[in-house]
């Protein structure tokens, strides 16, 4: 490109500029005339993460980083040009950039800026409805991303956060978990505003909870993010969480009330106490010591407050799903429990749990006083 057309270019963006960038652009012409591509490439990356600058951005990147795309890291011209493409009309026109900027990147050498670029552009998708796109992009990224032995946090952030998305719009709430908290691993989340972070914890939360394959939400509740929900409007969400996760049934009632206010949990409410109920069973089962784990059927329903003529399912589902191990005499109406899944304890549970290795070494020392006792020739011996 002719050095005066750039001179003038830039010249007339920095017009256009706040006042307070406008020094940026002497210092983007003089790396510029330099050839000095890493030290332009970092004024550009901080220029465009300015508020201020977003209406130069899409002229700047057209007219400007274009002509030397390829002396500069691809993934930070990404980068750049996903900042432009915040600044297109409308979505039509941002997927029809972001094609264009996926296809300059395609290339053995910048295939993590080419997932980087492919993922934003699938997250457009989403957005234009555009389900079976997204999937076949996301798809492809996460193909290439299994074969890469390490990759920019960036990178693997992009990828799970739309791939979140996508599952969320498909109501698979199983993956959309698992893929939201993997976006978190992935991003400090001091860099998410208080709304986005409630957002985020009010979603997981009602994954969740209707997912019928999440039992154990342990890594939810120890998750910082969930903090978010205390002192808000959701904050109950927070306690039916805890709630379920002790099988608190009294707690349960109390909060319930409260899930008409999201519609998702009020579709899926008759489910909801089926999983409570079975949170239920496996907090009393894990109450007793290991030998005290033969429970009636009349026990359970004690336990559960499920009707004792459904509790063969009850315990049968629970086998089914992992949470326990053992098996069930009909006869007898006996549920003979060898183990269960292990989840997240609470204070109070803790405190349980303390009282029982209490019990269990008092038992040892009665055990070990009594074998003393009437052993005494032998030890004498």
């Amino acid at each position: 490109m002719d050095p005066e057309v750039v001179s003038n270019f830039l010249s007339e963006q920095r017009e256009h500029a706040p006042e307070d960038l406008q020094q940026s652009f002497l210092t983007i012409e003089d790396y510029w005339d330099r050839k000095l591509w890493h030290q332009l490439t970092d004024v550009l990356v901080e220029y465009f993460n300015t508020a201020a600058s977003a209406p130069q951005r899409l002229p700047l990147f057209r007219h400007f980083i274009l002509t030397f795309s390829e002396k500069i890291n691809q993934l930070k011209f990404v980068s750049l040009g996903l900042l432009a493409a915040t600044q297109c009309s409308d979505d039509q026109e941002r997927l029809s950039f972001l094609t264009d900027l996926t296809s300059k990147v395609n290339k053995p050498a910048s295939q993590d800026a080419y997932v980087y670029a492919l993922v934003a552009a699938s997250d457009v998708k989403l957005r234009l409805q555009d389900l079976a796109d997204a999937r076949k992009d996301l798809d492809t990224a996460e193909s290439i991303l299994d074969s890469f032995d390490s990759v920019e946090t960036e990178v693997h952030a992009a990828f799970y956060r739309t791939n979140a998305s996508y599952f969320q719009a498909k109501a698979d709430f199983g993956a959309y978990y698992k893929n939201a908290l993997l976006y978190l691993a992935c991003i400090d989340l001091k860099t998410l505003s208080l709304e986005d972070a409630q957002s985020r914890a009010y979603d997981l939360s009602i994954a969740a909870l209707v997912s019928d394959s999440i039992y154990n939400f342990g890594e939810l509740l120890l998750h910082p993010i969930l903090d978010s929900l205390n002192n808000s409007q959701h904050s109950w969400l927070r306690d039916l969480l805890f709630a379920f996760n002790r099988g608190d049934l009294n707690a349960y009632n109390v909060l319930e009330s409260n899930i008409s206010k999201a519609p998702l949990l009020d579709e899926h409410k008759t489910f909801l106490w089926q999983k409570i109920s079975l949170s239920a069973l496996t907090e009393a089962v894990f109450r007793r010591p290991p030998h005290d784990r033969a429970m009636t059927f009349q026990t359970i329903s004690q336990e559960t407050k499920v009707q004792p003529h459904e509790i063969e399912i009850l315990v049968m589902k629970a086998l089914s799903l992992g949470l326990l191990k053992g098996s069930i005499d009909q006869v007898a109406e006996v549920a003979r429990i060898n183990w269960v899944q292990p989840k997240v304890l609470d204070m109070k549970q803790i405190d349980n749990m303390r009282l029982r290795l209490k019990d269990w070494d008092s038992s040892v020392n009665q055990l070990g006083n009594w074998i003393e006792g009437v052993g005494k020739d032998v030890w004498a011996a």
